[in-house]
């Protein structure tokens, strides 16, 4: 089994948001970043598990800057195989997806595993849908489970008000939830064998982006709680006609 996991890195949860460059830009000064927690605890180690179980390899996949190695390295520790950094700063998510999809096309993987609920940065779950429809895959989105015996899979995912299970056969695009995976911690061998492991790095096939943000915002600041008397019953109707939003 030839397993495809393509891992992004994001600012740590507990950072400071700030703009820059006319708020066109993330200020990443003092920033502490991380692998993107669904990339890694949910597609990164079912892969893993597949791999463990059934034989194969594992591979790496990340567009992005030489700053993003250390994160590829923790998912080296972690149990892939090896790692491809496409050497672009993507401005967009077509332009990831198109780079991606461009090195997935030669390579024959028996399936590509995305994470399909977000990255914690941009929350935006585009990647793995455009992959999917570059290369005229089926895709399956918020994966709770997977199992694979090959080129076929189960895929269950939940839905609104229960869960939907899905059949497929072949290369596949698959977005990772939670419940798919339990979150690995990688050891000491694993952190010494991610040293000698190879990390190719490869020219970028699209450069273009589709899109150009014309600023950030921040959202606005909160207010602080009222208390009101609970004998206070028309002060109370008052705010709520008034002064409360419906969010």
């Amino acid at each position: 089994m030839k397993l495809l996991v393509c891992v992004s890195k994001t600012p740590e949860t507990t950072s400071k948001i700030a703009f820059t460059n006319g708020d066109t830009q993330f200020n990443s000064d003092g920033v502490n970043f991380i692998m993107n927690p669904y990339d890694e605890w949910y597609a990164l180690v079912r892969a893993v598990e597949l791999v463990e179980t059934q034989g194969g390899s594992v591979t790496i996949l990340n567009v992005g800057s030489a700053a993003n190695d250390i994160i590829i390295r923790k998912a080296l520790a972690i149990g892939g195989d090896k790692a491809v950094r496409i050497d672009i700063d993507p401005k967009d998510a077509y332009q990831t997806a198109a780079n991606i999809a461009n090195y997935a096309k030669s390579e024959g993987f028996d399936m590509i595993i995305m994470t399909g609920k977000e990255t914690i940065d941009y929350n935006g779950s585009e990647v793995g849908a455009m992959i999917a429809e570059l290369l005229d895959l089926p895709y399956v989105s918020y994966a709770s489970k997977l199992e694979s015996t090959g080129s076929s899979h189960t895929i269950t995912r939940d839905i609104e008000g229960g869960v939907e299970v899905c059949s497929l056969d072949g290369p596949v695009v698959i977005s990772c939830a939670k419940g798919i995976a339990e979150q690995r911690i990688p050891n000491m061998k694993g952190i010494m064998m991610a040293k000698s492991k190879p990390l190719d790095v490869i020219s970028p096939t699209v450069s273009d982006s589709r899109t150009q943000t014309s600023s950030f915002k921040l959202p606005a600041a909160k207010t602080g709680v009222k208390l009101i008397d609970a004998e206070n019953m028309d002060e109370l109707v008052r705010l709520l006609h008034e002064e409360a939003k419906v969010i």
